[in-house]
């Protein structure tokens, strides 16, 4: 894999599929407002994660879905939600996400961020952004703040 070998590597080089990155987000918190318990059982109901390496029209290793944790104790969580979520048989298949440990995050390029606020009308943002976050406003509505649960 050229993952260990291609630091910082760009959107477009993701894209080609060679790189073994995967696109992600990195999450800043308050655990006395929510915990990171909390925060894996909103993940597990934002995107589908029983598809290894695609999510929706995008496919690749690059939309692998996974969880990077950072201590023992986030393993153990992510690991007691994905038997939870799978234990509810809310999906039809079981959690393929793969639980493995945080080395580095790259930040995506500048016009990557806030790209779903800032481009309501796009259509991928139409098509595909929207529905999962409605999907997660249905699934975990107590998780939200209360002027994003609508």
């Amino acid at each position: 894999m050229l993952a260990a070998l291609l630091k910082n590597p760009t959107y477009e080089q993701v894209c080609e599929k060679n790189t073994g990155h995967a696109e992600s987000v990195q999450i800043y918190y308050n655990p006395a407002v929510i915990s990171y318990a909390q925060l894996v059982e909103a993940f597990f109901y934002a995107h589908n994660p029983t598809e290894l390496n695609y999510q929706g029209p995008d496919d690749g290793e690059d939309y692998r879905s996974a969880i990077f944790y950072r201590t023992p104790e986030e393993k153990t969580t992510v690991e007691a939600e994905i038997k939870k979520v799978n234990g509810t048989h809310h999906y039809d298949k079981p959690i393929v996400t793969e639980v493995v440990p945080y080395k580095v995050l790259y930040p995506a390029e500048v016009y990557h961020q806030g790209y779903y606020r800032l481009h309501p009308e796009s259509g991928y943002i139409q098509a595909v952004s929207v529905p999962k976050v409605e999907k997660m406003r249905k699934a975990v509505p107590q998780l939200l703040k209360p002027e994003f649960a609508k």
